[in-house]
């Protein structure tokens, strides 16, 4: 009876989802398709707040948000403080891994690789560092941006995890830089909060749409975003693999 109570409530949920989905579509009139005239066209051009024009890669010059790519203006500028959620669920996360399985300080142990997985690993670890770093710092002008780029950099400490038995990494200068960036983020956020008034303004110069050095405060937040969730996850992948073995 509780099963189909259960799935009673589902299904009514889901139907009462998708009623109120399709009114908002009508509401916001994406029912024929188009998206002139709607607020999606407002995020391209970069004129929520302010009329900006078309933009044009290479040309436009101080634009609103300044960033070639679409979803970085709305994840950090449009939705920032959002976006600070979100770090802050990763951080609670990285957290509770701690306290539930990384307070032995026990090795786990860990079977012993192959000269050639050790090697391939040696060359493929800065590759993989290097593209986390390019990822996070190029994430204004094409897809990526901190979250991914973090997630690369900490891929890159877990295959010398795998392909060594007797690597260990030493948490406290993660933990720091991990700090750091979280109050770095909520600093620059605050900064925007007092000089235009909501947080995490994108109060810098915007520059030339498509050049490196554009998109004002945005590559600043993903370098910083990188950095905290590189990390993170770095220090859940340590804790988890120091788990206290039983014998």
């Amino acid at each position: 009876m509780r099963k189909v109570f259960a799935a009673g409530l589902v299904i009514l949920f889901g139907v009462v989802l998708l009623l109120g989905l399709s009114k908002t579509m009508d509401i916001a009139g994406y029912e024929d398709g188009l998206i002139s005239g709607k607020p999606a066209e407002a995020y391209i051009n970069k004129n929520v707040t302010e009329e900006s024009g078309e933009i044009i890669y290479g040309e436009t010059k101080d634009a609103e948000t300044g960033s070639a790519n679409m979803v970085t203006s709305v994840i950090a500028n449009y939705r920032s403080f959002d976006t600070l959620g979100e770090v802050t669920v990763l951080f609670l996360a990285a957290v509770g891994v701690s306290m539930l399985i990384g307070g032995s300080g026990k090795e786990k142990k860990r079977k012993k690789s192959g000269f050639i997985l050790r090697t391939a690993a040696g060359i493929i670890f800065p590759v993989m560092l290097i593209t986390g770093i390019y990822i996070f710092t190029h994430g204004h002008l094409t897809p990526g941006g901190g979250f991914p780029g973090g997630s690369m950099i900490a891929s890159s400490f877990l295959l010398l995890y795998m392909a060594d038995e007797k690597f260990s990494l030493k948490l406290s200068g993660f933990k720091f830089a991990e700090g750091i960036a979280g109050s770095l983020y909520v600093l620059a956020g605050a900064a925007g909060l007092f000089i235009g008034g909501y947080f995490l303004m994108n109060f810098l110069p915007t520059g030339t749409v498509g050049t490196l050095f554009s998109a004002g405060i945005i590559p600043i937040i993903y370098v910083i975003i990188g950095l905290k969730v590189g990390s993170e996850i770095t220090g859940i992948i340590s804790d988890m693999l120091k788990e206290e073995v039983s014998v």
